[in-house]
Order: C-alpha cells, then structure tokens, then sequence
C-alpha cells in the first residue's frame, strides 16, 4: 500500500502535537525522551523531559550524577529501574563509547533498558535510518487496518507485525512516517471510541468495513496480578520521623519508605497495634502496578522507640524530600500532609 504512508504524513504535518522532544534530532534528548515516555503519558511526561534536559543537558552531565540525584528527579514517574538503565547507560556511554551515542540501531540495541522500538524510533529520528516502530499504538492501528487476527501478544504476532511495519515504511523519510503512524494512533485510532471520521486511514481501513474494529487488537495473555499488602509505620516524634532504603531485588530498590511490614492478607489496625504499644491512626490508600495491586496502609505512632532508631534512618520530617521515595508514598505525603 504505496500510499498508505503518504497519507498519514499528509495528515501528521497538519495535526501533530507540539512535543518539545519533536523539536530536536540530538540523539541523546531523543533517548532522553523515550525512555520517560515509556509507560507515560504525554501530560506526565512532558514535565520530567524537560527538567532532564535542564539538570542533565548533556550524557556527560547525567553519567556524573549521583544515582540518587537522578531517582529524585524521577520521583512521581515510576518503573524507576526506567531510571537506573538510563543513568548506566549514560556512564557506558561515556566510559567506553568516548562520550558519543551510538549512531546505528544495532549500536543502540546495545544500551541497557533499550529494545527494539526505542532503538528503531532513536535511530529513525536521530539519524534517518529506516527501522520501523511498533508500539502498542501502531499494534492496534495496523491490527485495523489490514483486520488482523493474530494476537499482538504472540511470538508470531510480533513478528508478523514488525514484517508489516517495515514493509510500510518510507524510507526517503523514516523520522516522519514513524512519528505519524504512531500519533495517528494515539490520536485518532484510540483503544476506545476511535475518531474514524477523522482517520486518514478510513478507506483502507479493512476492520471499519468489515465492522471488526471492537475485536482488534487480539490479544491472548492476560496479565496475572499479584496482590501484596504493605504496612507502612510512620513514628514520628518532635519534627523527626524513621525511613528505610529499599535494598532488596524487588519494586522500587533503592529508594526510600517508612519502615514496611507486609503481610499476605490485610491486618486490622487493632492487630497493628501489636507493633507498639501505643494508640495508632491509620489511613489506606490503593497503588496498582502494571503486574501488581499494592494495598498499603499507613500506621502513625506518636513517638520512636529507642531501639528502632540503631534499625532505621531517623531524619527531620521536612528532609524527607529529599530522599527519592516511591510515587505511593510520595502522594500520601501531598494528601495527607496535615498528619506530619
């Protein structure tokens, strides 16, 4: 389909979006950019793009930066490990590339944290060269648009879908195709009520003339969620407070948290109050992760046991930002600011 591309650019360069990232061919504020935008949205995203590229406007700048200066600046984003590969590669990247950023797909490959379509979209930008992306939005969109009923979630899927991509692409101007096919479905062919009218697509569209666009994409695993109740116990006492490092293998290693109990079912605050002696307030709050719900609980003492205080960090209440802390905790600091 000749024109298939010709279309959605047409349409691209009449409706895009102004995204600071679309404005530059830097390869590393490229990088920059998707690696923020993954599991993002636009709204979000646009704010931490732009203070990166204001604390850290070059590779060499984030690759000296302390870990924990970058999980701070992070904080709110989540999927921090999104944090820890970007800055590993930034030190890579310095420490053995010279400083300069792998100017090919399979050199971008190469990058921690960096798969397929990040390496194609960076070096589609970057550098002109043609790979084709496929994110879920060019999944769905092409999914419609051929009415394809292999599911995107399989090895044949996926494959089969990235042949597609690459045979679609103009390769006179990968950059813009890419962008287009993805922001023609972000905007216009969305997961729900997707504006068809509008779709520079609509009469090639095999799904919307076979009226099959509800059944597409066809997916075929479903996501296993794990639920974990945490009990998160805040003693605090004259304008201090206890926090501990997340050291583990696990969600959010290497920030920081109050001091956590977590338990396989939900514990009352009646059977909480076993872990002091003494009156509690509670508050819970709900956090779902892509492969877990977090059911947490936030348990106030009014004063800090001597022998936890060789356990844990004790800080002054108003330092605590300055410690990178996951976005739960984080917002139960800005709602529940009046308990601190």
């Amino acid at each position: 389909m000749s024109d298939f591309s010709l279309s959605i650019q047409a349409w691209y360069r009449q409706n895009k979006r102004d995204l600071p990232w679309r404005n530059t061919s830097d390869p590393y504020f490229i990088w920059l950019s998707e690696i923020i935008m993954q599991q993002t949205r636009v709204e979000q995203g646009r704010g931490y793009y732009l203070k990166f590229r204001n604390h850290y406007p070059t590779v060499q700048d984030l690759a000296t930066a302390e870990e924990q200066e970058v999980l701070n600046d992070w904080q709110g984003l989540g999927y921090y490990s999104r944090a820890r590969n970007l800055h590993f590669s930034a030190k890579y990247i310095c420490d053995d590339l010279n400083g300069v950023f792998p100017p090919t797909f399979e050199e971008i490959l190469t990058l921690k944290g960096v798969g397929q379509y990040t390496a194609a979209a960076i070096s589609s930008f970057a550098y002109n060269e043609c790979q084709a992306v496929v994110d879920g939005n060019v999944y769905r969109l092409l999914s419609r648009v051929f009415d394809i009923d292999l599911a995107i979630d399989s090895t044949e899927g996926k494959k089969y879908f990235q042949q597609l991509a690459q045979e679609l692409i103009d390769c006179t101007s990968p950059g813009e195709h890419n962008q287009a096919i993805m922001e023609v479905g972000a905007m216009i062919c969305k997961p729900s009520n997707p504006n068809c009218e509008e779709c520079p697509l609509q009469e090639k569209c095999l799904a919307f003339s076979n009226n099959t666009i509800p059944l597409r994409p066809v997916k075929t695993k479903k996501i296993k969620v794990r639920k974990r109740y945490f009990h998160f116990l805040i003693y605090k006492n004259d304008g201090q407070l206890l926090i501990e490092q997340r050291i583990e293998k696990d969600i959010w290693k290497n920030m920081y948290q109050f001091p956590l109990i977590e338990t396989k079912e939900l514990v009352t605050k009646e059977d909480a109050q076993v872990w002091s002696n003494q009156k509690l307030e509670s508050k819970q709050i709900k956090h779902i992760l892509s492969h877990q719900r977090i059911i947490a609980i936030f348990h106030h003492f009014d004063s800090i046991p001597e022998f936890l205080k060789k356990k844990y960090t004790l800080i002054k209440i108003d330092e605590i930002q300055d410690y990178p802390l996951p976005r739960i905790i984080d917002k139960y600091l800005n709602d529940f600011s009046e308990l601190f």
